[in-house]
């Protein structure tokens, strides 16, 4: 909780005066301590992913980082595995299907992965837009993993998700994730190629475990830190452009 609104604005490559709006139209998740306000990187994230925000490479990096490079989002996807016809009548039902299909090492106690997702749904829906959800607990843990898994399910029936366009979803993202590090790693990396068209596009379709892991690897292939723009580039939404 150390981030100030200046940095928050540095991060999300906006004015001052664009957070202190979100503030007051509490559109932003933001803590008032000892009369100024401070911010979670990993919510702001959430939140910026969520909004598809232009933000800055800066906002991925973890402040203890670490020599080990996190891993692919490609990887992740291929240990968690992609899975079809996922049930579920609402979301609480659909959050249990996955979390009973998600390749996960005995160790991890199940129930509690459940509890621990469905208590961050009801902080604020993680339904993206166009039929998405990305599934993830607020603030990673170490579930006996030695990596980082993305499981990504397909629901037989569509379901109610309180998403930010209002319409049911579809397809989940679950992420799972032992380190804070990872987590912000992969949660910027799947807000980025969800914009690819031809990874949305094999999705939409929910096209075969292969054509999908296919696309999904090249359009990771297209995030370079180049650009000299500093920022990776979004498309704002709802909110409104930012000052």
């Amino acid at each position: 909780m150390k981030l100030t609104v200046k940095d928050a604005a540095r991060l999300l490559s906006v004015s001052e005066k664009s957070i202190y709006r979100w503030i007051k139209d509490g559109a932003i998740p933001a803590y008032q301590v000892n009369d100024q306000y401070r911010f979670n990187r990993a919510e702001l994230l959430e939140w910026a992913t969520s909004r598809r925000l232009n933000v800055s490479p800066e906002i991925f990096k973890e402040p203890e980082g670490g020599d080990t490079p996190p891993p692919s989002l490609t990887e992740a996807l291929r240990a968690g595995g992609v899975h079809y016809r996922i049930g579920g009548q609402d979301k609480a039902g659909v959050l249990h299907s996955v979390v009973d299909v998600m390749k996960l090492p005995e160790e991890v106690d199940r129930e509690f992965l459940y509890q621990v997702l469905l208590a961050r749904e009801a902080l604020g829906s993680t339904g993206i837009g166009d039929g998405i959800a990305i599934p993830h607990v607020r603030n990673p843990i170490v579930l006996h993993l030695s990596r980082p898994l993305v499981a990504l399910c397909f629901l037989e029936n569509p379901v109610e998700f309180g998403a930010i366009d209002h319409q049911p979803v579809t397809t989940l993202f679950t992420l799972v994730s032992p380190t804070v590090r990872a987590h912000l790693h992969l949660l910027s990396r799947l807000g980025f190629v969800l914009r690819n068209g031809d990874f949305r596009s094999a999705i939409m379709r929910q096209a075969s475990r292969e054509d999908i892991t296919s696309a999904l690897a090249k359009a990771e292939a297209e995030i370079t830190p180049a650009a000299g723009s500093g920022k990776t580039v979004a498309n704002p939404q709802a909110i409104g452009a930012p000052d």
